[in-house]
This record gives C-alpha cells, structure tokens and sequence, in this order.
C-alpha cells in the first residue's frame, strides 16, 4: 500500500463529507427529517430522487475507501462520482427543490472536483499532470 500524503487524506474527508450530505438529501426526500430552507422534490415523485441520492451515498462511500487505500482508479471515480453528483443536484433545483436546500451540495462536490483536479494530488494517484 502507498504512503497516503496528506492532501489525499483531504480528498477523502471531502468524499467522506459528500457521502453525508448525499445520505441527508436521500432522508430528505423520503421526509424523514427537516427541510430547512424550502421545498424538496424531485418532479413531484420524491421516491426516485430519493434513490437517487442513495445511490450516490453508496457510492461516495465506496470511492472514500479507495481513495483512504490510495487506490489509482479512486481518483477517476471521484472525479466522475463528484461531477454526477453536481448534475444530479442541479437536477433536483430543476424538479422543484430550492436552490438553498441543494446548495451544501453544490459547494461540497465542487470543491472536490476543483481539489481532484488539482496537479498534486493528480501526481499522487499516478496520473500525468497536464499544463
């Protein structure tokens, strides 16, 4: 197993954080718990966003043990995982969530994106650094 460097360490809290709020937006759309900042559903059938979202929680649960192992495929995952999850989340804002309710994922998986994308921790799973 590779030595995780720090800025992996990172990515994978960032992954660990994504999982959560993609796993309080699946609660949400099952109406299990509060709605702080105004409706939530998904094209009036909130059951399939809320496997939806599930899905996704899965998942970024799954891309946080590869990237905590340094796996090389986590970074391509994360990369994927995150960029799904912003259309997934614009999705919702389209099929009648407010904008402020999607917003914490918004926020989170662009900042993994961004972070993911940077050349440091592209060099740290292996992948060329593009100029």
């Amino acid at each position: 197993m590779k030595q995780r460097p720090f800025g992996i360490t990172l990515l994978a809290i960032f992954a660990l954080i994504s999982a959560l709020v993609a796993g309080w937006h699946t609660l949400q759309m099952l109406h299990l718990v509060p709605v702080f900042f105004g409706p939530v559903r998904f094209f009036t059938f909130d059951l399939f966003g809320a496997i939806l979202w599930g899905i996704m929680f899965l998942i970024y649960l799954w891309v946080f043990r590869m990237l905590w192992n340094v796996e090389p495929q986590g970074w391509l995952y994360v990369v994927v995982l995150a960029t799904l999850n912003l259309i997934l989340a614009l999705v919702s804002v389209l099929g009648q969530t407010s904008f402020t309710e999607m917003l914490p994922s918004l926020l989170i998986n662009a900042i993994v994106l961004i972070y993911a994308l940077t050349p440091n921790v592209k060099n740290a799973f292996g992948m060329p650094a593009t100029r």
